[in-house]
């Protein structure tokens, strides 16, 4: 039952993941003008990383309870880790290269964030199948 559980979790962490992806940060860009679409993307990619990374570490502790220390549980650690960086390092960094029109810095540290993103949907795929 409780892995069953840990299957939903992993799979709504990649639901999430692929939703944000492909519709809110997609659409926000076109149906805002840039000022809001900033304002709105620094308030809900926070939530984005924290609910992720809440869900991730839930599947943790069920795979402790579990104790399934397998592979699956080393990439959803992995899953957790690059959350936990994207949010609270690479984020504010981003904000900041950004606000101080470092451009060259701000388009360096998005696509590092965008290919953590990529490699976290490719661990997620692995632990699914």
């Amino acid at each position: 039952m409780m892995q069953q559980i840990s299957i939903y979790l992993t799979s709504i962490i990649l639901g999430i993941m692929l939703f944000f992806s492909f519709v809110v940060a997609p659409v926000t860009f076109t149906a805002l003008n840039e000022e809001n679409a900033r304002k709105f993307i620094r308030k809900i990619f926070p939530y984005y990383y924290n609910v992720n990374l809440a869900i991730s570490v839930l599947v943790l502790i069920l795979f402790i309870i579990l104790k399934i220390f397998s592979l699956d549980f080393y990439l959803i650690l992995s899953v957790a880790a690059l959350f936990a960086v994207s949010n609270f390092v690479l984020m504010p960094l981003i904000n900041k290269f950004r606000d101080e029109k470092q451009d060259k810095k701000f388009k360096q540290s998005h696509f590092i964030s965008v290919v953590i993103n990529f490699v976290q949907i490719i661990l997620l795929l692995i632990v699914l199948i």
